[in-house]
């Protein structure tokens, strides 16, 4: 008789070192584009609001929710290195993510809110092998945490496009600040959001901008509550 421990049920088996199982988990650009992805209305609203946010440099991934009005409701940045693009290491980490910023939406019959994927890279605005695997990890974690699956967005030096559809523009333009900035961070409409802020300036109180009556004592009150003025008229 032999002991042992059974595996974690939701533990996944390590990726195969084998190259057709890692291409095998990728997907170009026809097989997207007949996936149903739905498109932002605003695509470049999208681009400009997460780049401000997370200004990213090369190799620089960031998942975003929105609403179903197009607003980011939570996003993360992080840097992914790798010379063998494999989709299901880029599903893990997107979940991570992912289950970091926002809970699921496993116990809904259908997805409300939906995860694009913004990926900062050098080159050309082409489908690349790494951009397949992005997607196949994106469509892949999006189902986990029970979101619809939405765009794939590259942004190379020049300008950013939405793989599978020909809409795209020029890169937006750099913040004031050039440091870039990976941390995971929750965004919401009217919610507090950890960004760099700056101080703003001081604003008179309201009182300050009182006209005062000239030719006439302010009558001021004692710790008794008793007017000061009154309290020297009944002394002399």
């Amino acid at each position: 008789m032999s002991f042992g421990f059974a595996p974690h049920p939701q533990v996944s088996p390590p990726p195969s070192a084998d190259p057709a199982a890692r291409l095998s988990r990728m997907l170009e650009p026809a097989e997207w584009a007949s996936a149903g992805i739905p498109l932002l209305r605003n695509p470049r609203e999208v681009v400009t609001g997460l780049h401000d946010r997370h200004r990213p440099v090369p190799s620089t991934a960031i998942v975003a929710v929105l609403d179903a009005h197009e607003r980011v409701t939570a996003s993360a940045s992080f840097t992914e290195l790798t010379t063998a693009p494999d989709g299901w290491e880029f599903r893990n980490v997107l979940l991570t993510h992912l289950r970091r910023v926002i809970p699921h939406d496993l116990r809904l019959r259908a997805p409300v809110r939906t995860a694009v994927l913004l990926y900062c890279r050098e080159g050309e605005p082409l489908w690349t092998e790494t951009d397949g695997a992005w997607m196949w990890g994106l469509r892949d974690a999006c189902t986990l945490h029970g979101l619809r699956c939405g765009a794939y967005i590259t942004l190379t030096p020049d300008r950013w496009q939405v793989l599978g559809e020909g809409r795209g523009g020029r890169r937006p333009r750099g913040s004031p600040s050039n440091e870039p900035v990976t941390e995971t961070r929750r965004t919401a409409a009217g919610a507090r959001e950890n960004r760099r802020t700056t101080v703003p300036a001081e604003v008179p109180h309201p009182a300050a901008n009182l006209p005062v009556a000239r030719g006439r004592p302010v009558a001021r009150r004692t710790t008794d509550g008793t007017p000061e003025a009154h309290r020297q008229t009944a002394a002399r």
